[in-house]
């Protein structure tokens, strides 16, 4: 098959865009040239910046396209625009932000979805609407919800591994039976690679079966911890009042019970469709000696100022 992917050299897009080459597919990656140009000698780079001109599109055909990188509608339309009747089968990479406050956890994918113009979900919706009108009622749209693995730009559960590979006593935030809900991006690729070769349509969870915030870092620390490694839990409200948020204390929901509820979308119709989850444990062995960006997450001083506040010592 011939595959087209929209953004397919940084984090989710590059696991995509490996696994569709280890399949045995031909490959072009359009993409602005900022990163990973050096990567995937074997595949054709289109270089253009999707806000732009897209004339490099024009006239080709694909099989299939894989969207990983659209944020506002007139971008899904615009590659619409550029691609005409060429794109063949399109999959779109959502995310689990598109839903109103759901109902209840376990939540289906015909939940209700945010309104407005305005905002990181409601725009998404809005990609969702236009990849529909323009691709038709076969496109695949897969809604994740934390993306982990190796190459995560974010580092927010690579935070996480190398803080307990770390061992010693560990601020855990929050209260310990919020829900996290994770999938590895090696497996969403893999899911994206059977949906194009099977012509899978319609709306799916990437996701994990939901887990308690505490059974994550538990399941962490079996595999990368050293022994004596210890967790202690932090009242939310002492962790506000501080000064913490979920910006430096990664994959925690600093009091946002939304943002919780999110993660515990039902995995069911996913993984009758074919997505396999691996360990947590193997991604966190995987990513056991990887480098964690420099984004403003909690230093080892700060929180041994936490820990002795805390603690009152």
């Amino acid at each position: 098959m011939r595959v087209l992917i929209v953004g397919g050299t940084r984090f989710v897009g590059r696991h995509i865009t490996e696994a569709v080459l280890a399949a045995g597919h031909e490959v072009a990656v359009l993409h602005r040239g900022a990163t990973g140009a050096g990567l995937f000698p074997e595949a054709t780079h289109l270089t253009a910046d999707r806000d732009g001109d897209l004339g490099v599109l024009r006239g080709t055909r694909w099989d299939a396209t894989i969207d990983v990188s659209a944020y506002r509608p007139e971008q899904v339309s615009a590659l619409a625009g550029a691609l005409g009747d060429g794109a063949g089968h399109y999959l779109f990479v959502s995310t689990v932000s598109v839903y109103d406050t759901p109902a209840h956890a376990g939540y289906p994918e015909d939940s209700p979805l945010l309104t407005g113009t305005e905002g990181y979900g409601p725009r998404k919706v809005l990609c969702e609407q236009a990849a529909r009108a323009a691709f038709g009622p076969q496109t695949l749209v897969v809604r994740p919800t934390y993306v982990i693995g190796p190459y995560d730009h974010t580092g927010r559960f690579t935070y996480w591994v190398r803080r307990l590979a770390r061992g010693g006593e560990v601020l855990a935030p929050g209260r310990p039976e919020v829900p996290i809900q994770l999938v590895d991006a090696r497996d969403q690729a893999a899911f994206l690679v059977h949906g194009i070769v099977t012509g899978l349509a319609g709306t799916f969870h990437a996701v994990g079966e939901p887990m308690p915030f505490s059974a994550m870092l538990e399941r962490i620390a079996s595999a990368v911890a050293p022994p004596g490694t210890k967790l202690t839990w932090a009242d939310p409200q002492f962790l506000l009042d501080a000064g913490e948020t979920g910006d430096t204390m990664p994959l925690w929901y600093a009091g946002d019970e939304n943002e919780a509820l999110l993660n515990t979308a039902d995995p069911s119709a996913v993984v009758a469709a074919g997505l396999v989850n691996r360990s947590i444990e193997e991604t966190a062995r995987d990513l056991a000696d990887a480098e964690v960006p420099d984004r403003g997450y909690l230093t080892a001083e700060r929180e041994e100022e936490l820990l002795a506040a805390l603690s009152g010592r």
